[in-house]
């Protein structure tokens, strides 16, 4: 009975160990892991993208009324590199409304339209390692800042060409003050002189009487060494000639054939239409800047610009490309267009969004260069198109890169239309 009693004794007195000994907790110095704890591997954060707007809303580009109707546009959307190809593997990236790039070997992220005379207006941040700059007419793979490009250096570092400067070019005489902080830059191109201004200061001041001037070329970011950010780039084109006095329609023509009616009213072309027509202009142009400002007075009302286009006649009115003008769209979407969309290349893109707004004035830009076509409403770039086609004299029915007319249309017995502030531009021979 003992035996039996102080077996049972040990028996439980070992039980109880066993549990305690699997009870128990070893609780770790603060500098060491559990064992239990899964060693956390490296997160890299991707930083957060800008998102795309919405269908139903008119992208912000922060261009005012004002600035759109004196002809601006944005380069840079703030969300997208919508217009923009890199010639090279930097990453370039937006995050939260500003282009950025820190990794890769040297390169450059080039708008897809190549500009000649303009005022250019951006703001940039620089690190103390950064080494950047902005190409402007440049080709699109730069080997000689002396004749490949204008190099306008942003760079904190201790440099031969501190920032202002055009590498290669000319110097500023005072370098600027070192600074992280966002800074804002004017660039002002017209013929052989280059302007600029850093922080509301003048820092340069350059006319090109070299034998590598050039006349014409892409804009370009670079990221050489350090991390550059960009935002707020905005373009006005200069030199821009006027092709509709506001009094008569000297300089144009309706085509034969057109049952449309075009007449002046207020300064305006107002166009009305029992069938379609076309007023044409007798100047014509191949590679070139377009600006205009219109307004339907009525409800999705079709019409358009027309361009490169073969003189038009009973037989063809209207042989061109054509910057569709339709601001329908389909269940509340801007991004769904119907008809192609306001700033299509009709028959050829849609636009990417309907940006403006039946009743109300709204601004094109047009940039035809050799195959390249791009157009910007409102200064938002809704096109970004290439002609891929084979040559064919008629741009409906190939690829046109001769010279040929512009002309406004009218569609239909709902066409009413006003037109405004029509000007060209002709990009210089050279262009890339």
């Amino acid at each position: 009975m003992l035996r039996n009693s102080f077996a049972c004794l040990v028996f439980i007195t070992f039980i109880l160990s066993a549990l305690t000994g699997c009870l128990k907790v070893e609780h770790p110095s603060p500098d060491a892991k559990s064992y239990a704890e899964p060693q956390a591997a490296e997160v890299v954060k991707t930083p957060p993208q800008t998102k795309e707007p919405a269908g139903d809303v008119i992208p912000e580009t922060g261009l005012t009324e004002e600035e759109i109707a004196a002809g601006w546009i944005a380069l840079f959307d703030g969300h997208s590199l919508s217009g923009w190809k890199p010639n090279n593997d930097v990453n370039w990236h937006v995050d939260e409304g500003v282009i950025k790039a820190d990794k890769g070997e040297p390169g450059l992220l080039l708008t897809t339209s190549p500009f000649a005379d303009y005022e250019l207006k951006f703001e940039f941040k620089l690190t103390p390692e950064t080494n950047s700059g902005i190409f402007l007419r440049t080709t699109f793979n730069p080997t000689d800042p002396s004749k490949d490009c204008y190099e306008l250096n942003l760079c904190d570092q201790k440099t031969e060409f501190p920032t202002g400067s055009l590498v290669a070019r000319s110097k500023i005489d005072k370098p600027l003050p070192v600074s992280s902080e966002w800074q804002t830059c004017e660039v002002n191109l017209e013929g052989s002189n280059i302007k600029a201004i850093i922080n509301g200061k003048e820092v340069l001041n350059f006319n090109d009487t070299s034998k590598n001037l050039r006349k014409t070329g892409f804009i370009g970011l670079q990221k050489n060494e350090g991390a550059i950010e960009f935002r707020k780039i905005y373009l006005k084109p200069l030199r821009m000639s006027t092709i509709f006095n506001g009094v008569d329609l000297a300089g144009w023509n309706v085509v034969p054939g057109s049952q449309s009616t075009f007449e002046v009213v207020d300064g305006t072309i107002h166009v009305t239409a029992e069938k379609q027509g076309y007023l044409e202009t007798e100047e014509i142009w191949g590679d070139f800047l377009f600006q205009a400002t219109a307004k339907s007075n009525g409800d999705s009302l079709n019409s358009g610009y027309f361009f490169r286009a073969i003189k038009g006649s009973e037989k063809g009115m209207a042989n061109g490309y054509e910057v569709q003008i339709h601001n329908g769209i389909k269940e509340g979407d801007r991004t769904k267009p119907e008809n192609a969309g306001t700033g299509a290349i009709f028959r050829r893109t849609e636009a990417r969004r309907v940006v403006a707004n039946d009743h109300e004035w709204f601004t094109t830009t047009l940039s035809a260069s050799g195959p390249h076509i791009a157009v910007w409403i409102n200064g938002y770039q809704v096109t970004d198109w290439t002609d891929t086609r084979k040559p064919d004299e008629n741009p409906r029915k190939g690829l046109r890169l001769e010279a040929g007319h512009i002309s406004l249309q009218g569609h239909d017995p709902t066409t009413d239309l006003n037109f405004k502030d029509l000007k060209v531009s002709t990009l210089p021979a050279d262009s890339p």
